[in-house]
């Protein structure tokens, strides 16, 4: 009796029969795949270089013979295949793969494609075989390689149209074997319901196929990113466009894939191996605000503000930006603004709009505008004036603000960033923790040059670039020209459009305006009285006339 138990010990364990099936899946998935692959990376490569060559038929006729093999072939090698081979290696501590067959039938509807043509593709190989010598001989050299195992192009064409059926038998079987408890049973019997509709429709809804064999193709040019690939995605609209940096206020080429959940900003790679671009930021589409931006140095600008990033995106021509301005509304989530927001950023009659601070409930929760290093020559808070070394700027990551070293030493958990404590002005600091700082400032009036320029710009007569030229005529200055409509009497004259503190003013009563524009291609304009002489150039003409008008 001990040596019987003994015995008994030794014999292997058996395996549970779904067990089995699953490996019979894996196995005959291997299989299949190694036929696609002769499909599409020896039978196509090589029929279509002959083409190309003009050897033997007509490139057109290459590709509607294989149709949508090439997508097939990529999703089952570099998806499929390995999501299954994971899963069965982790069996003896996940035992379930009905999750996995769920994430695979939808897109087996592309298959759809490759069925429909498939009389169409059999009937090429004939006539084309017939007349082309070349192409019949091509493909004879290809099937007697061992990889063919003495079977026709056709015969292996064929594996395609019956694979979905035999999807649909061992999951059936799978179910079948399933113990009562099984942790999988749900899944399975969900996958296995899928399976049969694609198998039942299998040549109906071809708006749906086409749409997920594109989107497997801009998969594919994603590099099959795991939180990207899902077959409910819809992509809404694609393309190049130009990112605007608040740093060196130039730009850099960048490409968006917009789908019905979020927003993907890309980088183009320099070399495509693997895939056509590198996804560096993904905004969800809820909550996403989309809005036209008047920008006087970058044409056609719009901003996409959203809950993780703020971009400054700038279109090709204005019907790109406008039809990027609407599509998100398709998504139907997203929320769009006509309100301009700023930048450089002025209305059509080149008035700034007020600073692109947001809303108080969103502060932390959004991420903001960067307000753009050129646009600013102080400190937005203290007004104390950048320099190269002594004082730099720096960016609050809550308002956007351009802010010095000192005013910026706090950090504060911002939501939208995962509740990182991040770089923080002191008024946001205050906002967001409810701490109190001492402040020497506290109470502080404002000088008379303490006018904020975006704030008084906004409320003005007139505002524009200018230059200011010295006395000799020679050289000046360029700045940023206000006058108010609460001050008119007097020209307040700021280093930059969003500065916080203007630099210098001139009272106005008492000057003549003289128009210099004679023989002279600038267009100049003068403020003179007894012998103070100011002179200023216009970019324009009519910015000159309206200048000298409300003067």
């Amino acid at each position: 009796e001990d040596s019987h138990d003994k015995d008994q010990a030794l014999l292997p364990m058996q395996e549970p029969e779904e067990k089995k099936i699953a490996l019979e899946l894996l196995e005959t998935e291997q299989a299949y795949v190694n036929r696609l692959h002769l499909l599409d990376q020896i039978f196509y490569i090589e029929l279509m270089k002959e083409a190309q060559n003009g050897k033997t038929v007509p490139e057109e006729v290459v590709k509607m013979i294989f149709s949508n093999i090439s997508s097939i072939y990529q999703f089952h090698s570099r998806f499929f295949l390995p999501e299954l081979q994971k899963r069965m290696e982790d069996w003896s501590c996940n035992p379930r793969i009905g999750d996995v067959i769920q994430k695979l039938a939808p897109f087996l509807k592309m298959y759809g494609e490759y069925v429909r043509n498939f009389d169409k593709a059999m009937e090429l190989i004939t006539v084309w075989s017939e007349k082309s010598p070349p192409f019949q001989e091509l493909i004879a050299d290809i099937q007697k390689r061992k990889v063919c195992s003495n079977l026709t192009l056709q015969h292996h064409m064929l594996e395609p149209v019956q694979r979905i059926p035999r999807y649909e038998l061992l999951l059936k079987d799978y179910v079948q074997k399933l113990p009562p408890q099984s942790p999988d049973r749900d899944d399975a019997e969900k996958a296995l319901e899928m399976i049969f509709m694609v198998a039942k429709h299998s040549n109906a809804a071809i708006a749906e196929m086409e749409r997920l064999q594109n989107l497997w193709v801009v998969y594919q040019r994603l590099g099959l990113e795991d939180d990207i690939v899902d077959p409910s995605n819809e992509l809404i609209k694609e393309g190049p466009i130009q990112k605007i940096s608040t740093r060196s206020n130039s730009t850099s080429e960048k490409y968006l894939f917009l789908f019905n959940n979020m927003l993907l900003y890309c980088v183009p790679r320099v070399i495509q191996v693997g895939s056509e671009f590198q996804v560096h930021l993904r905004i969800d589409v809820e909550g996403m605000k989309v809005r036209e931006l008047k920008d006087t140095q970058f044409p056609h600008t719009f901003l996409v503000s959203g809950k993780q990033r703020t971009l400054e995106l700038q279109a090709r021509s204005e019907e790109e930006m406008n039809a990027w301005i609407k599509v998100p509304q398709s998504a139907g989530r997203s929320s769009t603004s006509p309100r301009p927001q700023l930048g450089s950023l002025c209305d059509e009659k080149g008035v700034p709009m007020p600073s692109p601070t947001p809303q108080m409930e969103e502060l932390g929760r959004r991420a903001p505008q960067w307000v753009r290093d050129n646009l600013v020559s102080m400190c937005m808070r203290c007004g104390e004036p950048f320099t190269p070394l002594a004082r730099r700027r720096h960016h609050c990551r809550a308002c956007g603000y351009v802010v010095c070293a000192r005013c910026s030493d706090y950090k504060a958990e911002l939501q939208y960033d995962g509740n990182r404590p991040s770089r923080v002005c002191q008024e946001c600091y205050i906002f967001l923790t409810g701490h109190t700082v001492l402040e020497e400032r506290e109470g502080k009036h404002k000088g008379v040059l303490e006018k904020g320029a975006a704030e008084v710009s906004g409320r003005s007569l007139l505002c524009s670039s200018l230059q200011l030229l010295d006395k000799n005529g020679k050289g000046g200055t360029r700045g940023w020209f206000v006058i108010p409509q609460d001050d008119p009497l007097v020209l307040y004259i700021y280093a930059a459009p969003q500065d916080v503190r203007a630099h210098t003013s001139i009272p106005l009563l008492g000057y003549q305006v003289r128009d210099l524009s004679q023989g002279d291609s600038r267009h100049q304009f003068q403020l003179a009285q007894s012998g103070q002489v100011h002179t200023f150039v216009a970019d324009t003409e009519e910015l000159k006339r309206r200048w000298m008008s409300i003067m």
